[in-house]
């Protein structure tokens, strides 16, 4: 698994997630929709915490800099 995730992706996706378990948990989505954002934002989480998107290993996309390339 070969990270494809950048800085500021993954701090967006961080953000998702704040923003989707706040609608929830605040009760301003409730239902079916409710938990459907709150299992998107767990993805989103996750995502971030191991620098890695299948969907964009999928299209071919990478926003991860390697310090080391120049």
């Amino acid at each position: 698994m070969t990270k494809n995730l950048g800085k500021i992706d993954r701090i967006i996706r961080i953000i998702i997630f704040i923003v989707m378990t706040t609608l929830y948990f605040s009760k301003t989505v409730t239902g079916t929709i409710g938990l459907i954002l709150l299992l998107l934002g767990g993805i989103a989480l996750l995502s971030s915490l191991v620098s890695f998107s299948p969907v964009y290993e999928i299209f071919g996309i990478s926003t991860y800099k390697d310090k080391d390339l120049k």
